[in-house]
């Protein structure tokens, strides 16, 4: 008799161990159907991808969004929503995007970008970067006879930034007295930068530079080596658009391979 008693209450707290254990599988049980706290998992990492923070009172919202999702999803079923055309449509719309997404993932997490591309597509950039960046100054006119007016003013002392603020037709400069901030010659149309370059520095252009957009008056201030950023300070700029080219590469290979009739 002792033994059965011993061997009931035994089982008693096993039964209750495992119903702890389900207890703490699930978030709740809405009108006899478990939730599996697997959703409230879901949803919070769904929420820290976003970039928000999953604060205590962010998962109480959580599991409470979860249980009313679990309250509207069982009345719908109720009203057979989930066997109308439509939303077996939208059902398999949301499937595609999914697995679509969890391919890219998984070919990432696969194809991860190396420190040796990142380091060779920064040499590249380096390289395509190198050489002089010019301070420079404009006017912009769109008359050849209003530059060379303004050339000669210079000449006799007038003041470039005044000049530039009263009569360039340049908005972005002509506020700044003229200035383009630091940049290669390469930024510059070619008949811009043809002058600037043969300019030394504090010269001004002895006569007016005709581009597309009218007349330049010239003036460099400055030369210097290009300034680059280090490679420490732009690599997760560099490893993204390295990712991106091979994802996007991966895609456009899917696409060719595919046999589309």
């Amino acid at each position: 008799m002792k033994h059965k008693l011993v061997s009931s209450i035994a089982f008693v707290a096993l039964m209750g161990s495992l119903s702890a254990v389900a207890d703490a599988q699930n978030v709740a049980i809405v009108n006899g159907k478990a939730v599996p706290m697997a959703r409230v998992e879901a949803l919070s990492q769904q929420v820290a991808r976003s970039g928000r923070q999953v604060t205590p009172e962010m998962q109480q919202q959580i599991k409470d969004e979860v249980i009313a999702r679990e309250v509207f999803i069982q009345e719908a079923q109720k009203m057979g929503l989930d066997t109308s055309e439509d939303f077996k449509t939208q059902m398999e719309l949301a499937r595609q995007t999914i697995l679509i997404r969890e391919l890219f993932t998984n070919y990432q997490k696969t194809h991860a970008v190396t420190d040796a591309e990142i380091k060779a597509e920064y040499d590249k950039f380096a390289a395509a970067n190198s050489g002089k960046e010019y301070r420079a100054r404009h006017i912009l006119v769109e008359k050849e006879a209003e530059a060379k007016a303004i050339i000669a003013q210079l000449k006799k002392g007038g003041k470039f930034d005044e000049i530039a603020k009263k009569s360039s037709k340049d908005p972005g400069s002509g506020a700044k007295g003229g200035d383009l901030d630091w940049a290669p010659a390469g930024n510059y149309v070619a008949e811009f930068a043809t002058a600037l370059t043969a300019l030394t520095k504090g010269q001004l252009t002895d006569t007016p530079v005709k581009s597309q957009f009218g007349y330049h008056v010239i003036r460099l201030d400055d030369v210097r080596d290009a300034q680059l950023p280090k490679l420490e300070d732009v690599k997760p700029q560099v490893s993204q658009q390295l990712q991106q080219q091979k994802l996007a590469q991966y895609q456009n290979e899917l696409r060719s391979k595919a046999k589309v009739e």
